[in-house]
């Protein structure tokens, strides 16, 4: 979700853009040479399921598949969706250049806790339809708490978002029933066919 130019306070942007540096140095670090090209074929895929997008307000809506890409990612999350996000705002002008450090904050930052959160759960799982429970949770938190970090920036920018921000929230919990689907879809079918990218 794309928050737009101009509607950030300049405090928020300076935090958005502090987490979201941070986040990329610990990202690189981590990141091993090898996994380079894994990083690079997941920010691919986030850069295209995120193109789609439906104007909230101050905001959009897009799919994503975040969840995923943070359960294959961890802390690489960081640099992937900050690429991906940056060409999107140069190519389509999506969100803003300004606004590059929040908007890959709200998504990276969900996608890393949702990692940290259910990642080993999934490693873990041996039945299938646990597996498939535990997935859709994981998809739809994803979503629902990148929609809260967004409605975070803009309440603290102007508490007069508050309704844009109730409308924020109920518009994606559509979005991450959706998610949730598609999230237990693909990670079932990962656990089956190559079970080394939740690794």
């Amino acid at each position: 979700m794309h928050i737009s130019e101009g509607v950030l306070s300049g405090g928020v942007l300076v935090a958005g853009w502090a987490g979201t540096l941070v986040g990329i140095s610990i990202g690189l670090k981590k990141t091993e040479t090898e996994k380079i090209v894994k990083t690079a074929l997941i920010s691919s895929a986030f850069f295209l399921a995120s193109l789609v997008h439906i104007k909230i307000g101050v905001s959009s809506t897009h799919l994503s598949l975040i969840a995923p890409v943070g359960l294959i990612l961890g802390q690489a999350v960081f640099p992937a969706v900050f690429v991906a996000l940056l060409l999107q705002a140069l190519l389509f002008h999506f969100g803003g250049l300004l606004v590059l450090g929040a908007n890959t904050f709200t998504m990276a930052f969900s996608a890393l806790i949702t990692h940290i959160i259910f990642s080993r759960l999934i490693r873990d799982s041996r039945k299938k339809f646990s597996l498939i429970f535990i997935s859709f949770i994981a998809g739809t938190f994803a979503v629902i708490f990148a929609a809260f970090l967004t409605g975070l920036f803009l309440y603290f920018s102007d508490k007069n978002f508050i309704n844009a921000i109730k409308i924020l929230m109920f518009a994606h919990i559509p979005l991450a029933l959706f998610e949730g689907i598609a999230t237990a879809f693909l990670i079932l079918w990962l656990k089956k066919v190559s079970p080394e990218f939740l690794s």
